[in-house]
């Protein structure tokens, strides 16, 4: 009897994301706009930092980092210490899974170059955060917030980054990164929804929904697009554990390929080559995982 379909665990998610990060170009297409962009957005941060006496207080919420969790915000860090050379940085973090909190801590032990920077690490969600901000009454107020890829995860979008905003001080930027209304998951969403089970329990929602809420919010940003692509070819091949892998991070589900009708894994397999989707290069499937850094101004 084929077992019945059901949701990633927490661990489960984070086999599927590295196989999606290994497969994919997401981390060098931050890594451009970190080169491209970051140095000068973090130099406007010199007015909120001028009458702290050196310091920056930084909350860097990666909520889907997996098997890379702190990577980015590592390298974001060293691009704010290289701008402001002996700045004092605060950095609190924000991150219900323990493992990717122990493997950010890891990689803070592995790191004897981080002069002058603190941790302070808080494993909840964002949800719980807010409501522990609440309470104590203790609204603390940040220089720099980011939100990498993790709204798709928290319970209310408008409210969340209405909120995080809100923890901005003087002169802060919130930074988004979210895919790409351009991007084939885009597509996937609009057009090909169907071809997604119910054990998908993600937002799916791409820049312009973002852009919406800033709008709505009356708050100025700037979008930045980058363009990503992800090496699907594997999840074409029959048996084989990698696109099984990539197959459960694309849909949230476990052995989806395993567990799916026949019917919904071929209109699924079929939706992912459309052009829309995807392209094909030297005879491999890439399908588009563009990226919109929307830089948010406090």
């Amino acid at each position: 009897m084929i077992p019945s379909m059901r949701s990633l665990t927490a661990e489960e998610y984070v086999e599927a994301f590295k196989s999606f990060l290994d497969h994919s170009t997401e981390h060098q297409c931050m890594d451009e706009f970190n080169k491209e962009q970051m140095p000068n957005i973090v130099a406007g941060l010199r007015r909120c930092m001028s009458h702290k006496a050196g310091h920056a207080s930084l909350l860097l919420g990666d909520f889907l980092a997996g098997a890379a969790a702190g990577e980015q915000d590592l390298k974001m860090i060293r691009i704010l210490q290289a701008v402001h050379p002996g700045v004092f940085i605060d950095n609190e973090i924000v991150e219900p899974n323990p493992q990717h909190v122990a493997a950010y801590k890891e990689l803070v032990n592995q790191a004897p170059d981080l002069q002058n920077v603190s941790f302070i690490w808080h494993q909840l969600t964002s949800l719980e955060y807010e409501q522990q901000v609440k309470e104590k009454g203790t609204h603390k107020k940040f220089d720099f917030i980011h939100m990498i890829q993790m709204l798709y995860r928290v319970e209310d979008i408008p409210n969340t980054i209405k909120f995080f905003h809100s923890c901005l001080d003087h002169h802060g930027k919130l930074l988004i990164i979210i895919l790409s209304d351009s991007s084939g998951w885009a597509s996937l969403w609009k057009k090909y929804r169907d071809c997604l089970p119910a054990t998908d329990r993600g937002h799916y929602i791409t820049s312009s929904g973002i852009t919406e809420v800033l709008a709505r919010l009356g708050v100025e940003h700037r979008v930045y697009e980058f363009p990503s692509g992800w090496d699907i070819t594997e999840c074409f091949v029959e048996g084989d554990a990698v696109g099984g892998r990539m197959m459960d991070f694309l849909t949230g589900t476990k052995n989806f390929l395993g567990t799916a009708p026949a019917a919904l894994r071929r209109r699924l397999q079929e939706a992912l080559c459309q052009p829309e989707c995807s392209s094909t290069r030297d005879g491999r499937v890439i399908f588009s995982n563009n990226l919109s850094m929307i830089v948010v101004e406090s």
